[in-house]
């Protein structure tokens, strides 16, 4: 683990910026995600996309703050980064660098430093509500992977299917993952519309062109990339987590009976390639080195991780232990003001592959990774019905529909439902911080 815990994650210290000391808020100044947003304006004045790092219930303007010389004691480069319309160039700058600006974002915002938050006409400058701000994706988002990396998810999804064999022969040896469609990743907020594609019923022997009936989420965590590698060029495990800048929230939309149609022989593609949800806010490694874990303990008999796999402080700090939920609203939930009902809880350290073993693995045939790319953990689910990270298992395949405080049933997504997925890591001793949010609402299929 590259990062160790250091003056920034001290439990004790306070903000000026108010909102941020509210035990509830996702962004206490222990936090500092990094995102990019622009200012929300009237009429048709242009606006530019500025990176921006949550506190409490404001964003911190970097762009600005480089811009009023905050940032003077800082390397040029990373000023210079700062300054620019998205992430990737300071993801490709590299951990001391992500280091030294969360040291001083901390230190500016610190309730007992002077700097900025005595000067009032400075503030309006380089702090602005939430609500005035329209957030963005964070980076330019080259590639997209999604992996299988838990063993929970594989288990229920292969038993449905395989109940004889649910695992196939290489899952316990290799993290399983596919390409994804980066084209198609959207901003938490951003409506879905449901998909439309080849799908076969049980009783019928050929497939019919039509609108999803099985939609789905995935509750999943993504990991960006930091300064990746070149051609040809492995990533030791080692190493791997010198390149993982920080990680969202992420929701695969799935239709289950596109994919089961067309999942043969090469896996997913159009039952997933038309939507995908991260969340707006990238939480750094560093601001999770507290809620660090030890990588799940394989079953007696498992096979250890292949060499290239394992490295002793991965098998000690690789999991992290983020709690994951899920809330569902249907229109109906709206119109009669009930709340969401959460219809899942599970943690990330359920996991069976880290996330320097995904990382590791995917460069280890010599792929290169650059900077902005994005992995994804796949469903997180755990050995409880509870924590199951999607409708699929939830509902054991649409056998077992939830119920909903309406009244209402759901074996799948339905016109209407709005899916909520929160994150946050809580330990004894330091504070807990969040994800935010990542939310969608489905509508209708298009012509």
């Amino acid at each position: 683990m590259i990062y160790s815990i250091n003056e920034t994650h001290d439990v004790n210290l306070k903000s000026w910026v108010e909102s941020a000391n509210d035990p509830t808020s996702d962004f206490p100044i222990q936090n500092l995600p990094l995102g990019v947003f622009i200012r929300r304006h009237r009429g048709s004045r242009r606006t530019i996309p500025h990176i921006g790092v949550a506190i409490g219930d404001c964003i911190l303007d970097l762009y600005q703050c480089a811009r009023h010389e905050l940032f003077s004691s800082l390397d040029a480069e990373l000023v210079s980064a700062c300054r620019r319309r998205q992430l990737n160039r300071l993801m490709a700058l590299g951990h001391e660098h992500w280091s030294a600006l969360r040291r001083r974002i901390s230190q500016l915002l610190r309730a007992d430093c002077p700097e900025l938050r005595d000067n009032k006409e400075l503030i309006k400058q380089v702090l602005i509500p939430m609500r005035a701000a329209r957030m963005l994706l964070p980076a330019r988002i080259g590639d997209y992977t999604d992996f299988y990396a838990s063993i929970y998810h594989a288990t229920n999804v292969g038993s449905m299917f395989r109940p004889e064999s649910p695992l196939f022969p290489n899952y316990k040896y290799v993290p399983v993952g596919y390409h994804g469609r980066a084209s198609s990743l959207l901003v938490s907020d951003a409506p879905i519309r449901r998909p439309q594609g080849q799908t076969v019923s049980d009783d019928a022997d050929t497939p019919v062109f039509a609108p999803s009936r099985a939609l789905d989420y995935e509750v999943e965590l993504g990991f960006f990339v930091g300064p990746g590698n070149k051609l040809g060029q492995p990533i030791h495990i080692a190493d791997a987590e010198k390149h993982i800048f920080g990680v969202c929230l992420l929701n695969d939309w799935s239709a289950r009976d596109i994919q089961k149609w067309e999942y043969q022989p090469l896996g997913p593609f159009l039952s997933k390639s038309f939507a995908t949800t991260i969340s707006p806010w990238i939480v750094t490694m560093e601001a999770l080195a507290p809620y660090r874990v030890p990588a799940l303990r394989r079953a007696d008999g498992d096979p250890p991780p292949l060499p290239y796999l394992h490295a002793p402080d991965d098998q000690q700090h690789g999991g992290i232990d983020v709690t994951v939920e899920v809330e569902l609203s249907t229109s109906l939930m709206r119109e009669q003001r009930i709340p969401p009902a959460r219809v899942s809880r599970g943690t990330f350290r359920d996991m069976y592959w880290t996330v320097a073993q995904l990382l590791t693995h995917h460069a280890s045939n010599g792929c290169n990774l650059r900077a902005g790319d994005l992995l994804a953990s796949g469903t997180i689910s755990g050995p409880t019905k509870d924590s199951r990270g999607c409708l699929l298992e939830l509902t054991w395949r649409g056998t077992e529909p939830i119920q909903l405080p309406t009244g209402e049933t759901r074996r799948f997504l339905e016109d209407g439902d709005e899916v909520i997925i929160r994150g946050y890591c809580a330990r004894d001793g330091f504070a807990r911080i969040g994800l935010g949010e990542c939310r969608g609402a489905i509508l209708p299929a298009g012509g």
